[in-house]
Formats: structure tokens, C-alpha cells, sequence
């Protein structure tokens, strides 16, 4: 793993920051009435691309040119947030990007990618399928491959951690979503290199929990499906370098249904008049799950997200939940 010493995390913070302006934590007085403990929201949902990929990209792209000084275009996988952020630094740093989604992707994250400067590609009908064109491209055109999780991603996603660790230093628990693992492995080492106490917890789709029964189990576990409208934590395959670092440092995690992200969706809104994906709110769903075992602590959830479809929005703001098609497989 990469330097995550306190002083390599301040540095590339503010490299981030020269980029991306620090993002706010709000305790929100109608979500601790809810849940009867103190919550503060980070919210990743107010970065420039809407997500908090966007600060593991910018260290990330200044490690490749300066490692790779020859390498002229990237490709990466993506359900729509690292790719977004891969596309903003690399076209900046002046790259091509290439990027390989699953077909049905979020239509706006799509469009967003395309506005960026990405040349998109669909293919297959997971995370685990699109990567793995993915890496048969770069090998077929020359392409640098850039993976969904880094050191230098998690040096650049660990500033959110510094960013609300230095605000509220007191936080007993703190709730984060997990798809490749950047964001947990960020928030740890964030959390580590300033010496806190705070138990950092996973959240996971229970449709996708290939990364809670990774830990649980101590080794590389797949899940068969990624039947979740929840695309960002829709990962049937853990990285196992992710794993390896969370492993042992994470406190527990909590898988949530789709029926329990849709209502944590209505409730940001209600309470905090924020409109969350469905990965960004799975963090939320999990307090409210163990909102019990958190009763009169402080408490944070990480707000990954906001950029959902239109569509989707609408038919979870009217009280639904979306279902995903059936007939999306694995990659092989």
C-alpha cells in the first residue's frame, strides 16, 4: 500500500484542494430526531462531479504522468462516479480517456462522462464484465488500465476523512459505502494516521455482499448477481489489496436492502432536502438499521453521491423502490 502516514495524507489533500474545495459536515437536527443520536453528514455530494471520486482522481493522474511520463491514454471501468473523476483529471493533464460501462448504466452519469471528454463504450451487464473488457482494451490499443481502487485513490479519498475528522473529532461511529473500497480504506487511514478511536463500519448492498462476506471470512468471497439499483456499491468481485487493508482495521459491516436504501433516499430529501444515489445513501440506511446500537452516540455517514437518474429519482421520491432487470449476470 501506498504512504498513509499522516503527512503523505495532508499532502495530497492539498493537492486535492488546489482542485476540489473542501466539502461541508452538517448535523442535521431532523435526522437526530430520527435516530436518536447526533448525525453529521459529509457530504461528497457537493464535489464538482457529485461524488467523492473526484479527489482520489487528481492524485492518482499526478502519480501516472509523473511514473509513466510516456502513457498518452487511460481506460478504466466504471458504474459512472471514477469514471467521471478519471475523465476530469486526465483530460486536464491532457489524456485520452477511454471509459467501458455495463449496459443499462445510469443514463445522466453516462451523458456526464461523455460531456467530460470520454469516448464510452457498453458492454456486458455488471461492473465485473465492463472491467474486464476494460482490461482486454488496453492490452488490444495500448491503453493505460486504471483500476477502480489505488493507493493514490485512497491518498486523495482519505481528504474527506481529514476534512471531517478535523471538524468533528469526537465521532464514536462512522458509516461508509463500499464498492472497490477507496472510500472505506480512505476514511480509514484518515481516522489511523490522526489517531482516533472512531469505528469505521462498511455498508454493502445485501443484494451485492460480496465485501461484508470477504471480511467476515477473512478471504476473497464473489457475489453471483449485481441485482441493486445501488450501481456505485455494485461490485460482485472485491479487490483483494482493498481487502487486505480493511481487513483487519474496519469494525463491522451492514448490509442493506434496496427497500431500506429507496427510504433512506426519502429521508435525506425530508430531512435534508439533499437528493442522494443510491450508493450515497446506503450509509444512512445502515444507521437507521442500527439506529438502536447508535442511540445518544455521534455518529457520521458518508453522503458518497448524488448523482442519480432522473427517473430512478422520481419513482423512489414517489414512494417506490426501482427493481433491477434480471437478467444481469456476473462476469466470468
Amino acid at each position: 500500500m501506498t504512504d498513509l502516514s499522516l503527512p503523505s495524507l495532508r499532502a495530497a489533500a492539498a493537492m486535492v484542494h488546489a482542485q476540489v474545495p473542501p466539502t461541508p459536515q452538517y448535523a442535521w437536527p431532523l435526522l437526530a430526531a430520527r435516530t436518536g443520536c447526533d448525525v453529521w453528514v459529509k457530504h461528497e455530494n457537493h464535489t464538482p462531479t457529485g461524488a467523492f471520486k473526484v479527489r482520489g482522481a487528481i492524485p492518482y493522474i499526478d502519480w501516472l504522468r509523473r511514473t509513466y511520463p510516456h502513457v498518452t491514454g487511460i481506460i478504466t471501468a466504471t458504474r459512472g462516479n471514477h469514471g467521471q473523476a478519471q475523465v476530469r483529471a486526465a483530460r486536464a493533464a491532457g489524456l485520452s480517456v477511454t471509459i467501458v460501462v455495463p449496459h443499462g448504466n445510469a443514463l445522466e452519469k453516462n451523458a456526464a462522462m461523455r460531456g467530460l471528454g470520454a469516448t464510452l463504450i457498453e458492454h456486458g451487464h455488471d461492473f465485473d464484465s465492463a472491467k474486464a473488457e476494460a482490461l482486454r482494451l488496453a492490452q488490444d490499443k495500448g491503453l493505460y488500465m486504471v483500476p477502480a481502487f489505488h493507493g493514490e485513490l485512497v491518498r486523495g479519498v482519505a481528504s474527506y476523512g481529514l476534512e471531517l475528522f478535523d471538524a468533528v473529532p469526537d465521532i464514536d461511529t462512522v458509516y461508509v459505502p463500499v464498492g472497490c473500497g477507496s472510500g472505506l480504506c480512505g476514511t480509514i487511514a484518515a481516522r489511523d494516521a490522526l489517531g482516533l478511536d472512531t469505528k469505521v463500519v462498511g455498508v454493502v448492498s445485501a443484494h451485492v455482499d460480496a465485501a461484508k462476506r470477504s471480511f467476515e471470512a477473512g478471504k476473497l468471497l464473489a457475489s453471483p448477481t449485481a441485482h441493486t439499483f445501488a450501481d456505485g456499491v455494485a461490485v460482485c468481485t472485491p479487490v483483494q489489496e482493498a481487502l487486505d487493508y480493511f481487513g483487519p482495521r474496519a469494525d463491522r459491516f451492514v448490509a442493506v436492502s434496496d427497500d431500506e436504501v429507496a427510504d433512506a433516499i426519502r429521508i435525506y430529501w425530508e430531512d435534508t432536502h439533499n437528493l442522494a444515489e443510491g450508493a450515497g445513501a446506503v450509509a444512512l440506511a445502515a444507521l437507521i438499521q442500527e439506529k438502536e446500537r447508535m442511540r445518544g452516540k455521534t455518529v457520521a455517514v458518508i453522503l458518497s453521491g448524488g448523482n442519480g437518474d432522473r427517473s430512478q429519482m422520481a419513482e423512489i421520491l414517489s414512494g417506490a423502490t426501482p427493481r433491477v432487470q434480471q437478467d444481469m449476470r456476473r462476469a466470468i
